[in-house]
């Protein structure tokens, strides 16, 4: 990915999900009940502590030290222990089914919008929400854009929306997309 990134607001976190299609599944997969720019930070995290961020190190980690590793503050989400295991399930579900390459998910076979997002729906902690904000952050950031993904991501591909991570471009896009939020939270607890 040659894309700069700006969902971690910080810049050697943003440069890792911008160089690994592996680092951003996983900030992707972080993000829930916590700030989204602290869980796009997460891999950063994890890179510092293993010295990279490799897929196959993850995946073979002794599961009480990943999930050590992943807790110990700053951890890399406020349920630090249950996202290294998700974290786990995720690196090993791209290897048994993509052989460890990520941008398999949306290239192999030349699927179409449908087609990748029933894939990102299949993967461990990702549901159709997270899948349809993904895609749209593969259409409308990465170039990636089989046929029908508008379709697929549904609301998320808008043009100039502000609803999710697949929309922040800057700080000012960032608030924009929590001021969004906050508003559909608002309305939701309403009815």
């Amino acid at each position: 990915m040659t894309v700069k990134l700006c969902l971690a607001q910080d810049q050697e976190a943003d440069e890792l999900l911008s160089e690994s299609p592996f680092a951003l599944l996983v900030g992707m997969l972080l993000d829930q009940q916590f700030p989204l720019e602290h869980a796009f930070r997460g891999p950063k995290k994890i890179a510092d502590r293993m010295g990279g961020f490799d897929i196959h190190r993850i995946a073979a980690a002794d599961t009480a030290e990943f999930e050590e590793l992943c807790a110990t503050p700053p951890a890399i989400h406020r349920y630090g222990r249950s996202m290294a295991r998700r974290t786990q399930e995720l690196a090993k579900y791209v290897l048994e089914h993509y052989d460890g390459d990520v941008e398999a998910i949306w290239t192999t076979d030349d699927p179409d919008g449908k087609e990748v997002l029933k894939r990102l729906n299949a993967l461990p902690g990702y549901g159709d929400q997270k899948a349809r904000i993904f895609l749209a952050l593969l259409g409308k950031q990465l170039g990636v854009r089989p046929k029908g993904w508008e379709t697929a991501a549904g609301a998320y591909s808008e043009k100039g929306s502000r609803r999710s991570a697949a929309d922040i471009v800057d700080a000012e896009s960032l608030l924009e997309v929590r001021a969004f939020k906050k508003q559909a939270k608002a309305a939701a607890k309403a009815k």
